[in-house]
């Protein structure tokens, strides 16, 4: 055998060889309407290998020229509280590991749920869940407040991760003006805004606020929201109802003299309140979408805007307190000059509560969305641990959940909090599971885009473990954050996406941009795949019909 037989002799050896390695396991997850992610074997660069040998096209699978109905789009979030360990962590002196587990086991059990999106306290009084230039660590994180946690991790971008590979958004929720939770300084980190700028604070009944007055107050939070968007990967900052505080009586809330100062001639004291609450929601939405354009910006204010008896065009209430009067929070200002992409009115209250029915502020809400996405805030903190016995009928919540997805402009809903159907009244969360979210849904299309992803890469499937997989020729393009695959065994089941059909939301990393596996997809025939941009828009579906179930495996 001369040299040039002997180096062909190696190749097609070498070729043999390649051919014979059998196909990597893919752990399965049981079916069921799961959001799953696998990761797949990976070669050095991080992608895939592809790990078997594709039977031609038309004994396997035939590519089908079909209209599909866009994917249903539905806001189902929870509000994970942690100021005063509220939800979570359970304390702030235990190890970093077991407050993992826990947000994990709440993630998890929110996920079967089939909800889409968690709003997660980061901040909460002047303080940080994230290693942050403006705020030292969260006591309720930590166990003291500037202490680092115990962890080489950074616990944000964690948490951001483990919602996104659930298929959860991840809204990073910020309180802005509140600085301190009581009067007690003494427990503040010496990095604490309170001691590094005392002139910002004003104390008003037993806590510390940021003045909102002040321009310099204004563009520190700014900067505190410009950090966050720019570090980490999240779907939106989140603001909760709490601007100026709620009114305590016979107290007055000190800023006369910033006032005096700052405001223009002529202009009454509540008005120019809510200019600078104003200023603020404006110059956040600008140095968000400045930042990230595909970053939304939303806030959950108190349910009513103004009591009837205040303004004509305000909810037949009788509300104690009120947005525009009391937090000087001007929504429908927001909502009309487009600084916020949604908002989530509070409304928890029950459905014919006599003073704020539920059944009046859904529908005042729904008249006065001025192309806004509203959510509807509810309450399951008071289910039976209310004096209004309404809250001891299982059925309020579904309820009242029925009621706002009848209602025109109602996107979805969020309730507060986490524990409250997590630890206790697990049984509504069953009825709300059963009668509303039987399936799961995507995240409304919020924000202000027209354009549809164009997917235009080759797409091959290939048998993969014990069912197959979509190979692509080259990585998918990193604007791409989410593979959304229905597998169905009729082609009527899967244009209804109902309960016979099997639901994977794939978060994209590094590992799966070239080789995605279609798991579960026994006695499945059909199969849709579409692609979910930063923006959370969808690219056009396209539709396999899978020919054979003998998907013969190289070995």
């Amino acid at each position: 055998m001369n040299k040039y037989h002997f180096q062909a002799f190696l190749i097609l050896f070498f070729l043999a060889l390649q051919a014979c390695k059998t196909s990597q396991h893919t752990a399965s997850t049981p079916s069921g309407n799961r959001n799953i992610s696998t990761p797949a074997p990976t070669n050095s660069k991080g992608y895939p290998e592809r790990t078997v040998n594709a039977l031609p096209s038309p004994e396997f699978y035939k590519v089908l020229d079909m209209e599909i109905t866009p994917s249903p789009r539905e806001f189902r979030a929870v509000w994970i509280a942690t100021v005063a360990n509220i939800d979570w962590p359970s304390a702030g002196h235990i190890p970093f590991e077991r407050q993992k587990k826990e947000f994990t086991d709440l993630l998890d059990y929110y996920q079967k749920l089939n909800f889409n999106a968690v709003i997660v306290q980061i901040r909460t009084s002047g303080d940080a869940f994230y290693p942050s230039k403006y705020a030292p660590w969260s006591r309720y994180l930590t166990g003291k407040e500037g202490q680092k946690p115990n962890t080489t991790e950074d616990p944000l971008s964690w948490m951001i991760l483990e919602a996104h590979r659930r298929g959860l958004e991840f809204h990073a929720w910020m309180n802005p003006y509140r600085a301190t939770m009581n009067s007690d300084t003494k427990i503040l980190s010496p990095e604490h805004d309170f001691f590094k700028h005392k002139d910002w604070m004003i104390k008003y009944d037993t806590k510390y606020y940021y003045n909102p007055g002040l321009p310099e107050v204004r563009q520190h939070l700014v900067r505190i929201i410009q950090e966050v968007v720019k570090n980490y990967n999240i779907d939106a900052i989140h603001f909760d109802d709490y601007f100026y505080p709620y009114k305590v009586a016979k107290l007055e809330f000190a800023d006369v003299a910033t006032y005096k100062k700052y405001s223009k001639p002529g202009q009454k004291q509540d008005d120019w309140r809510r200019e600078n609450v104003s200023l603020l929601v404006k110059e956040v939405n600008d140095a968000i979408k400045t930042e990230k354009p595909w970053v939304q910006f939303g806030i959950s204010p108190f349910g009513v805007w103004r009591n009837k008896d205040k303004d004509p065009n305000g909810s037949n209430t009788r509300a104690g307190q009120t947005n525009f009067d009391d937090l000087y929070a001007d929504v429908i200002t927001w909502m009309k000059n487009g600084w916020i992409d949604y908002l989530i009115p509070q409304l928890y209250w029950s459905m014919d509560y006599n003073l704020a029915s539920y059944r009046e502020l859904v529908n005042w809400w729904s008249k006065n969305s001025y192309n806004t996405k509203i959510y509807i805030g509810n309450g399951p903190y008071k289910i039976r641990d209310n004096a209004d016995k309404a809250w001891d009928n299982p059925m309020e919540i579904p309820n009242q959940i029925g009621l706002s997805k009848i209602t025109p402009n109602i996107s979805g809903n969020a309730y507060f909090s986490a524990k409250s159907m997590y630890t206790k009244n697990r049984d509504v969360a069953e009825l709300l599971h059963r009668n509303h979210y039987q399936t799961p849904v995507l995240t409304p299309d919020v924000l202000p885009v027209t354009f549809q992803p164009q997917f235009s890469k080759k797409i091959e499937l290939v048998p993969h473990s014990d069912g197959f997989a979509f190979q692509f020729s080259q990585p998918l393009d990193p604007d791409y954050r989410y593979a959304l695959i229905y597998t169905s065994p009729t082609l009527k089941d899967i244009q209804l996406k109902n309960e016979k059909t099997v639901v994977q939301k794939v978060y994209l990393d590094d590992t799966n941009r070239i080789l995605i596996p279609v798991l579960s997809p026994t006695n499945q025939k059909y199969v849709i795949v579409s692609f979910i941009d930063r923006f959370g828009k969808e690219s056009k579906p396209r539709a396999f019909e899978i020919q054979t179930r003998n998907l013969t495996q190289s070995r």
